[in-house]
């Protein structure tokens, strides 16, 4: 029986990728779909692949979407709706591509139901990593990195025995401003430029202030069970190296592969089986030069940031991603120059100090609190 998978954020970068890995497999079938409000974009998603059933958060575009497909896939509404697809659905997997605090919900309903969650939704473990974790280990369903780097840790860490892996490292591009000290006057089309990779914006944002990294760190954290003194980061700009654990005996495995988002997607959705994915394989001499620097953390203070607030805990990462998100958007409007992003995000980690959540409730009530926070600080941006 073919692996059943849904795909929430089909219409996103991963989203299309994890399609086309699904649609190439005989072992995987596709489950059902979702996104936001791009209702175009999934009908010819669904047309083409033929889910039965589908969702959309936005009620006008769902609205639209059931009109499109009538009679050939059941359209689900609204954030409820959404969360409803996961139960709908009947999946073995579920992809989690959705941008944003948004897909935390899914999360934790398929975690719930005991059901894999193939994980490229940053926020499920920034914002609600202590929480998260403990559900998944409760109903024994699996949480499987989408990310390059902790696909890449997860292979390497699985590969070692119990109690032998010291230190794990993640690697960095660098982003389009590696080298770079002096950021002021940085255009949102600069800062959209990726050197490596083709993500959406607030990602690519995040990448070239180094939160994503930072954000990394703190997923590394909760998905390995590792102290944050043990999790370096590294830049490499040529993206060939993905992940790196130094082991007890002074060796170190590295997981090395030309960069394709279809790799690490892959392998989550057959996981625990392998598939041929057609990607370029890696030729070393053609790469011919493997770089590795320090990252600067002065220049990009986010990494700092985030490291910090991971530390500290509690309500601490959910702050940070709330500020960061409201601030990313600022940026991309215009309304901000790219230094205040980080200014922003500490201003507001200041203001409201780590709470200790017992519930999942807990967190959206920061989430919302930080957003406020960040808000007010970006309309009075003058004081910064």
């Amino acid at each position: 029986m073919p692996k059943k998978v849904l795909i929430l954020g089909s219409t996103g970068s991963i989203g299309e990728q994890a399609l086309d890995v699904v649609a190439r497999s005989p072992e995987l079938e596709l489950a059902g779909l979702s996104a936001a409000g791009s209702w175009e974009r999934l009908v010819e998603q669904a047309r083409e692949h033929r889910p039965p059933v589908v969702a959309l958060t936005g009620t006008d575009a769902a609205g639209e979407a059931a009109r499109a497909l009538e009679g050939t896939a059941r359209v689900l509404s609204g954030a409820d709706g959404v969360r409803e697809l996961v139960l709908a659905s009947d999946p073995d997997v579920v992809l989690n591509a959705i941008v944003g605090t948004a897909g935390l919900g899914p999360t934790i309903v398929a975690l719930t139901e005991g059901i894999d969650v193939a994980l490229a939704n940053k926020e499920s473990l920034i914002v609600g990593g202590e929480l998260v974790t403990a559900l998944a280990e409760a109903t024994g369903a699996k949480i499987l990195p989408v990310d390059s780097e902790h696909s890449a840790l997860y292979q390497l860490v699985g590969a070692a025995e119990v109690g032998t892996v010291d230190r794990l490292v993640l690697t960095a591009s660098g982003g389009p401003f590696r080298g770079r000290r002096d950021l002021s006057g940085v255009t949102p089309d600069e800062a959209l430029a990726h050197p490596t990779w083709s993500m959406g914006g607030r990602i690519t944002i995040d990448s070239a202030t180094l939160m994503n990294k930072g954000f990394e760190v703190i997923e590394a954290h909760y998905l390995f069970g590792i102290g944050y003194e043990a999790i370096d980061v590294v830049v490499h700009p040529q993206s060939i190296v993905h992940g790196l654990v130094q082991l007890a005996d002074g060796a170190s495995l590295a997981h090395l592969g030309n960069p394709d988002m279809r790799v690490p997607i892959s392998y989550a959705l057959h996981h625990p089986e392998r598939a041929d994915v057609p990607v370029a394989r890696l030729d070393l001499a053609a790469a011919a030069e493997l770089t590795f620097e320090e990252p600067d953390v002065e220049a990009f203070p986010c990494l700092g940031l985030a490291r910090r607030a991971g530390e500290v805990g509690g309500t601490a990462p959910c702050v940070l991603n709330a500020a960061d998100e409201v601030a990313v958007e600022a940026f991309l409007g215009g309304r901000i120059p790219f230094t205040t992003i980080a200014e922003v995000v500490e201003r507001t980690l200041e203001a409201l100090p780590a709470a200790t959540p017992g519930h999942f409730e807990d967190l959206y009530a920061a989430d919302v609190e930080a957003r406020d926070r960040a808000q007010a600080l970006i309309d009075r941006a003058g004081v910064l």
